[in-house]
């Protein structure tokens, strides 16, 4: 218990020690003292923590034992009477030693009055009258019901509480006439400084007269003393207290009002039955008319105020809204204390009941809650207001709902999470549509003071039904506020939530709904997944952009830019290509040239032009000058046209590149990107032969209409395979030999290339393939229509497979001699014969080519 040594006296440290009693208060700092006869010291209840006033009486003092009696007569006499202007009793802890009494927390008016001098003199002198008021009508219900005289009304028996109201104590002597205990007078004077406030009979007979006077007699003459003193603090007591008594003087006034100063002479009156007693003084100045001299007190505000608050709840309509107006109007010229413990409370209080006037006093809880000390303003305006949330009424909670801006921000999360939200979210299913968008629109200033698990959960299920609410207004505002919590949401949320959510809002019949969803999308832009802004955003806004109204049309242009500058300024920083398959590291070298960065088209007319010229010119520019030189590989996966020397196109049989085992001997045909051909196709198949014709066509030849028993035995053969020109029984024709054993050496280069596999191959444009071979006469071409096709993806894989059955050529009218059913000998024969019908083309072509040269020449 140091910490009562401290602070308290001796006496309270002696109780607890030798008592061992467990004090219902925490003592504080000594506040005031009367002389040695009591201290007043600050507290704390430890049962609730309210804060509290503790008057310790000393017994264990030499100069108090004789004024023991007046100490057991104060905690008897507050113990029994009960008045609203009387300090209001709590506990009390007795002891042999000393007399705590505990009070509601309180300070000795000499301590207010200098406090309050800075004041400005309308509103202290208001102050004063009020103050007055109240000690009147305590003195009255003392003399009048109690049939009492207080016998100690000066400065230090008046307390002020933290509102500014008066309370009277000091009823060390307060007594009664029939009273068998009755110590005025007796023991008056034993009292500190007791004839500073006694009347004129006691000072001239002592305090024995007082029984043959009125009980309001010495009261009234304390309380002009009172009047006095409170008005002038700085003056000395009036003459009229000494003898000979003479009548005050209107110079001696000082700063006692004008209207108060005629009832201040009558109450100093020395003649005890003529003086005014306190309930004369109360009545003349709550009358309202009666000349000069009267209505002091009813016409002050803080009266009249109180008044009103104290029968609000029972008042009428009218009276209420003359207070509420009167309130509105001096709400700044009000003491601090007053509005915040007086006005505040009552104001409060009347809201629990509901009613019409919530729309009003609300936003006049608020207004006079700005002057109210910052570390009072939770206790006195947001905690009355956050129990209002608990009232069931619709014009309290409009009320509340309306004014949340002006003290969200006073709010801490805990009171928001266990508080408010309980009971707000009832508004949610509210029948009443305004009480729903209210509470749609306070989310907004809550939702930073809200969990995590009210937001992603509790919060989104009430507002997922709210986008479907009758009200179109109401489905405007949650998709808004949708969009105003997504970056507050969890990151899973978002990618669940806010999609779906705003696509509902494009797809309302409100054309403001639908605005409220596109300019949604855009506030969460950064919420949103590249991935999910292509495959998901974009196409949710695009069916915007053909609204039926021009205001959602626009917006939604403007959100499809947003988005694709996003997607644009992402594809910047991606790489060419991702590709792993072999290869990929000269795809870019391959890609055409129309989809290339620097063949991007602008049009739909450019688009199909660069589409159109695509597969085949691709062929060209993938091919490095290295792998110019490289031969066709025999795979054949499908058909190409190749134009004839007229224009026509005719079936081509082309096999796709593959680069050779022996470059530097391959001179058969090439596919030439960078320039064009020079030669024909005859003149390189006449050069081809006049340069190994006796190695190129001396083996024999599997012909490939043979029985079907070839076919299978080519698909069961080893890959490595060599590819051969073959020839028709009449005219130059492109067949394919295919010899199981015993590789041929050939120039064409060879089948067994397989270091890619195979991959659907595309047909080409007769106009590109134009690029990489030469025209030749119609006549001197084989048709082919099962011909294999160039593309870039068949181009670069390989797979060995059967050869198609070449048709025989138009111009032949001999069908070609079928090999199956021939003896061997007639198979050898037959050979032969072919062979020689294939020297003397391949002449034939070369005096043709001579005699072409000739010409030329000439």
């Amino acid at each position: 218990m140091d910490y009562l040594r401290s602070f308290g006296s001796a006496a309270v440290s002696t109780l607890v020690q030798k008592s061992g009693l467990n004090l219902p208060f925490s003592l504080g700092a000594k506040v005031y003292s009367c002389e040695t006869f009591w201290t007043l010291y600050d507290a704390t209840k430890r049962e609730d923590g309210s804060l509290v006033s503790v008057f310790e009486y000393d017994l264990t003092h030499p100069l108090n034992k004789s004024t023991i009696p007046l100490a057991r007569n104060s905690l008897r006499k507050l113990r029994t009477i009960r008045h609203p202007d009387v300090l209001r009793y709590i506990d009390v802890v007795e002891s042999d030693s000393a007399i705590c009494i505990m009070t509601e927390r309180v300070r000795p008016l000499p301590l207010a009055l200098s406090q309050s001098s800075s004041n400005v003199p309308r509103e202290r002198e208001d102050w004063l009258i009020w103050g007055l008021h109240r000690i009147s009508v305590a003195l009255a219900f003392l003399n009048d019901s109690a049939s009492s005289t207080h016998g100690n009304v000066r400065p230090n028996a008046i307390f002020i509480t933290p509102s500014g109201e008066w309370k009277l104590g000091g009823f060390e002597v307060l007594s009664n006439p029939k009273d068998d205990l009755s110590v005025i007078y007796t023991m008056g004077g034993l009292m500190p400084d007791a004839m500073a406030c006694a009347p004129p009979e006691v000072k001239k007979e002592g305090w024995s007269a007082l029984k043959d006077v009125p009980v309001s007699a010495a009261d009234g003459y304390a309380l002009g003393l009172l009047l006095h003193a409170v008005f002038n603090p700085t003056h000395p007591p009036p003459p009229t207290a000494q003898p000979p008594h003479p009548p005050p003087q209107v110079s001696s006034r000082g700063a006692i009002p004008l209207s108060v100063f005629p009832s201040f002479k009558k109450l100093l009156n020395p003649n005890a039955k003529s003086r005014m007693s306190p309930k004369n003084l109360l009545d003349i100045g709550m009358a309202e008319s009666g000349g000069e001299g009267h209505g002091f007190f009813v016409h002050n505000r803080l009266v009249k105020v109180c008044a009103g608050l104290d029968g609000f709840t029972l008042s009428s309509e009218s009276d209420k809204a003359s207070l509420l107006r009167t309130l509105k109007e001096s709400a700044s010229s009000f003491p601090p204390e007053f509005v915040s413990y007086r006005i505040l409370p009552c104001l409060a209080s009347a809201l629990e009941f509901g009613g019409a006037s919530a729309a009003t006093i609300v936003p006049l809880v608020l207004q006079f809650g700005k002057n109210v000390a910052p570390d009072d303003y939770g206790s006195v305006v947001v905690a009355p207001l956050v129990k209002l949330f608990a009232s069931a009424d619709r014009g309290t909670r409009i009320a509340l709902l309306d004014s949340l801006p002006e003290f969200v921000e006073k709010l801490d999360k805990k009171t928001v999470v266990d508080k408010i939200w309980p009971n707000l979210q009832t508004g949610f299913t509210d029948t009443v549509a305004i009480i729903r968008e209210a509470t749609v629109r306070a989310i907004v200033l809550l939702s930073p003071k809200l969990s995590d698990r009210i937001l992603n959960n509790d919060l989104l299920r009430h507002l997922a039904r709210l986008q479907s609410d009758p009200e179109a207004s109401i489905r405007t505002n949650t998709c808004i506020l949708i969009g105003r919590l997504g970056p507050s949401l969890g990151y899973n949320t978002k990618r669940k939530v806010l999609v779906p959510a705003f696509s509902m809002a494009l797809r309302d019949s409100f054309v403001h709904a639908r605005v409220a969803g596109v300019m949604a999308f855009m506030a969460t832009a950064e919420c949103f997944e590249i991935e999910d802004v292509a495959s998901k955003v974009v196409p949710a806004i695009l069916g915007a952009t053909l609204d039926k109204e021009k205001l959602v049309r626009d917006q939604a242009f403007k959100a499809v830019e947003l988005f694709v500058k996003r997607l644009e300024a992402h594809a910047s920083t991606m790489p060419e290509t991702a590709s792993t398959e072999d290869g990929g590291d000269d795809l870019a070298v391959r890609l055409p040239g129309a989809y290339t960065q620097a063949g991007l088209v602008n049009s739909a007319t450019g688009a199909a032009a660069a589409l159109t010229g695509w597969a085949v010119s691709s062929l060209g520019k993938k091919l490095a000058p290295a792998d110019m030189q490289t031969t066709i590989s025999s795979t054949i996966e499908g058909s190409t046209l190749t134009p004839s020397i007229n224009g026509s196109a005719s079936p081509l049989p082309v096999t796709p590149v593959s680069p050779s085992a022996n470059p530097v001997r391959s001179k058969g045909l090439q596919l030439g990107g960078n320039k064009a051909p020079t030669s024909t196709l005859a003149d390189q198949v006449a050069n081809e032969a006049g340069q190994g014709s006796s190695r190129l066509w001396n083996d024999d030849l599997i012909d490939i209409n043979a029985d079907e028993g070839d076919w299978s035995a080519f698909e069961s053969a080893p890959p490595a395979v060599e590819s051969k020109l073959a020839s028709t029984t009449d005219g130059l024709g492109f067949g394919i030999s295919l010899r199981p054993s015993s590789p041929i050496p050939d120039e064409w280069g060879a089948m067994a290339s397989s270091s890619r596999p195979t991959s659907r191959s595309s047909t080409s444009r007769p106009s590109q393939i134009s690029r990489t071979l030469s025209p030749q006469p119609r006549r001197s071409i084989v048709s082919s229509p099962l011909a294999p096709a160039f593309s870039p993806a068949s181009s670069t894989r390989s797979t060995p497979i059967s050869s198609p059955r070449p048709l025989p050529n138009a111009a032949d009218n001999t069908p070609p001699t079928s090999m199956a059913g021939m003896s061997k000998e007639e198979k050898a024969a037959e050979m032969a014969r072919r062979k020689e019908e294939r020297r003397l083309r391949i002449e034939k072509l070369k005096e043709q080519k001579k005699s072409a040269a000739a010409a030329g020449k000439v």
